[in-house]
This record gives structure tokens, sequence and C-alpha cells, in this order.
């Protein structure tokens, strides 16, 4: 385990137990605020091709010059 991991487990079983529940709720918080962002970040590199046809086309090039 990492010193930095340790640590913080130190820190966090110092503290009493409703705190404790706090932190629970912010790592699950945190967690998910990454699961949402790489789901976004994958959804993003799936639909990139398709979009690609609709992006590159000669009748969007007028509004490139904009």
């Amino acid at each position: 385990m990492p010193a930095v991991s340790k640590t913080l487990i130190e820190k966090i079983e110092a503290l009493p137990a409703e705190r404790i529940a706090e932190i629970e709720d912010f790592v699950d918080f945190i967690r998910l605020r990454e699961q949402e962002r790489s789901l976004t970040a994958g959804a993003a590199v799936a639909s990139a091709p398709a979009l690609a046809v609709v992006w590159s086309n000669p009748e969007g090039d007028v509004y490139d010059a904009i």
C-alpha cells in the first residue's frame, strides 16, 4: 500500500464515526463523477466517426468560414 494511502487511512480512522460516513459519501460522489466523465469521454470517441460524416461535407464548408 502506498504511503499516501496509509496516511489517509490513519487520518480517517482517527475521525468520529459520523465523519467517516461523510467521507464515504464524498468518496462515492467522486467515484461516480469519474465514472460519468469516463462514460462521456467514451461516448464522444464512439460517436466521432458518425459525426465526422456530418461535420465533413461540402455543404457545411460555408459554416467553417463563420
